[in-house]
């Protein structure tokens, strides 16, 4: 007997919020060369370290090579894809004025403090050297333009205003004090490249300190309203919006989580740094992925593994910690038995431990698929038992109807002599 089953799905139907436009060549040739601008740039940041004697990963007063480089990959593939949609732009011009703040950095190091300003444009170097401003002041904008690169009500406008406002102005009196600097020969630099006159405690630069110490709090107060804004829409939403805020949404509680562990792991550097690159590239992944929406779906069944995971992880360390502290500092057996069998006993434990979790964070995050499981787990039971081939079709249609949710189910049964 041969059979076959024919599903066929509907459209998913959901407000499209995305900016609809053509990838015109144009939109190709920015792309191009805005690549081939931040490649140059971090090729340049390579022999610029070296110069100034500094790590690639972190360049003192800037920020590390890969912050930018984790905001440009996904940024590229949104303004190649999605051209009409500002947020690829916005990380891409982010990324550039990060990378440009990194190389110059390392070059007024160079320059003033170990040549003491016998290198060529380094007036120009100290100029752009304030470059992570913008560039952060950008990535601000990203979480509250999402997903279709407008501001989520009119009454975000004056905020949005004041913001880019203040951001503007400590730009300005970046150059102001810089130019000034340059003309009084008071170019001196920290370890970092930057300017000590902007450092916001210099008793000559009163108005500087007043607006340094407004911008950073208005930044925080600007993310912090623009995710709250977003929680807050999520709670509103429906269908493919709430899935891409589901997106949004995880990748900035992985950023924050993966923020606290580095900063567990300080004496650990080298994990700590990989961590931070995790949580860096999580938000900028994520938005990524939701403007493009490409399996988009997915989300719950990522939230879900990730979360049993790590739950499983930690339950089984903490079982193999205390079997090991129990045998050697109760039973004082200090010998690689004991230590061999506490890992025998946690990976005994881990497919067991692995399933239970697994159902309650189903239970919980991904209640589709729970049902699901129960739904199919049910029928192959009933299965087992059946000898009724019309009743047999009957409940695998109802099963595909409830587990799938097809637009249609064909249920095709050939007779071919008997078999």
């Amino acid at each position: 007997m041969a059979d076959a089953l024919t599903v066929t799905f509907p459209e998913r139907s959901a407000r499209t919020v995305a900016f609809v436009g053509s990838k015109r060549p144009t939109s190709r040739a920015g792309c191009m060369l805005a690549c081939g601008v931040l490649l140059a740039l971090y090729a340049a940041a390579v022999p610029l370290a070296a110069v100034a004697h500094q790590s690639l990963n972190a360049s003192g007063g800037s920020l590390p090579v890969w912050v930018s480089a984790a905001f440009a990959a996904p940024g590229l593939v949104l303004a190649w894809r999605r051209p009409a949609n500002p947020l690829g732009w916005v990380m891409l011009a982010g990324a550039f004025f990060i990378a440009l703040s990194e190389d110059a950095s390392y070059y007024t190091v160079a320059d003033y403090g170990l040549r003491h300003g016998s290198l060529p444009l380094g007036g120009v170097a100290l100029l752009v050297q304030p470059g992570w401003a913008p560039g952060i002041a950008l990535f601000g904008l990203l979480v509250l333009l999402f997903p279709d690169g407008r501001l989520p009500s009119p009454r975000w406008r004056w905020l949005t205003r004041a913001y880019l406002a203040v951001a503007a102005l400590w730009m300005t009196g970046t150059v102001v004090l810089t130019v000034g600097a340059l003309i009084d020969h008071h170019t001196q630099v920290d370890s970092g490249g930057n300017l000590l006159l902007l450092s916001g405690n210099d008793p000559a630069a009163g108005w500087w300190n007043v607006l340094q110490a407004l911008f950073f709090p208005l930044l925080a107060v600007s993310w912090l309203a623009s995710i709250a804004s977003q929680a807050l829409s999520y709670r509103r939403s429906s269908g493919e919006r709430r899935q891409q805020l589901k997106w949004l949404l995880a990748g900035s509680v992985a950023t924050l989580a993966c923020v606290g562990i580095s900063l567990l792991l300080g004496n650990l550097p080298a994990a700590g740094s990989a961590v931070g690159v995790v949580g860096l590239l999580a938000v900028p992944v994520s938005i990524c992925v939701a403007v493009l929406r490409y399996r988009l779906f997915d989300i719950d069944r990522i939230v879900s593994r990730t979360l049993a995971y790590a739950i499983v992880t930690g339950l089984l360390v903490g079982v193999y910690a205390g079997l090991v502290l129990l045998a050697t500092e109760v039973f004082g057996f200090r010998t690689p038995v004991a230590v061999a069998a506490s890992t025998l006993a946690a990976a005994a434990l881990f497919s067991p431990v692995r399933r239970r979790v697994q159902r309650g964070v189903d239970r919980r995050f991904n209640r589709s698929r729970y049902d699901a499981d129960r739904t199919v787990a049910a029928f192959a039971a009933r299965l087992k038992d059946a000898v009724d081939l019309d009743a047999v079709r009957d409940d695998l249609a109802g099963t595909v109807h409830r587990t799938l949710e097809p637009a249609h189910v064909t249920v095709w049964v050939s007779d071919r002599g008997g078999s």
